[in-house]
């Protein structure tokens, strides 16, 4: 495996296949929804229940997914205090779980307002709404660029019918 590479239709063919519940979120969901960024990886906001945790496990595994910080994967301990984002490697790219992105409550919340999005190869995953995704990053610890979130901004108009004009 080389670090460059980026699959995100094997990442998501897995889950899929798994019958995992997860949202994409972060810059490949905002790639999605109108951004013109680059990524190298995907970023998921999983359902926290056991029986799905034990699913994207099992996906993970099955793409040889590995934490960056070799600690055991162990999925059935996840707590999203201790751990606010797992990174992980896997033959198919850069994986990222984050129970609880900044400005959300995780899955439950996300997931009433994000969009099954046909991206080709059968796949239609729940993509973060570009609401979220504004509020994601106006949250976010780290200081967003500039440009990504005034470009989420103007998705977020689109999306509501409003003009680029202010």
């Amino acid at each position: 495996m080389t670090q460059d590479r980026f699959d995100p239709y094997a990442i998501l063919q897995e889950l899929d296949r798994a019958g995992a519940f997860f949202v994409v979120i972060g810059a490949l969901a905002r790639v999605i929804q109108g951004s013109d960024e680059l990524t190298r990886g995907l970023d998921l906001t999983p359902s926290l229940r056991p029986e799905n945790l034990r699913r994207l496990e099992q996906a993970l595994d099955n793409l040889h997914a590995r934490r960056v910080d070799g600690r055991p994967l162990a999925l059935d301990t996840l707590d999203p205090q201790r751990d606010p984002m797992i990174e992980l490697t896997s033959d198919a790219g850069e994986i990222k779980i984050v129970p609880e992105p900044a400005g959300t409550r995780g899955y439950d919340d996300l997931r009433h307002r994000a969009n099954r999005e046909p991206l080709g190869h059968g796949l239609r995953p729940s993509v973060a709404s570009s609401g979220d995704l504004v509020r994601m990053l106006e949250a976010h610890v780290r200081e967003p660029d500039p440009l990504v979130l005034e470009t989420m901004r103007r998705v977020l108009e689109l999306d509501r019918g409003r003009s680029w004009e202010r």
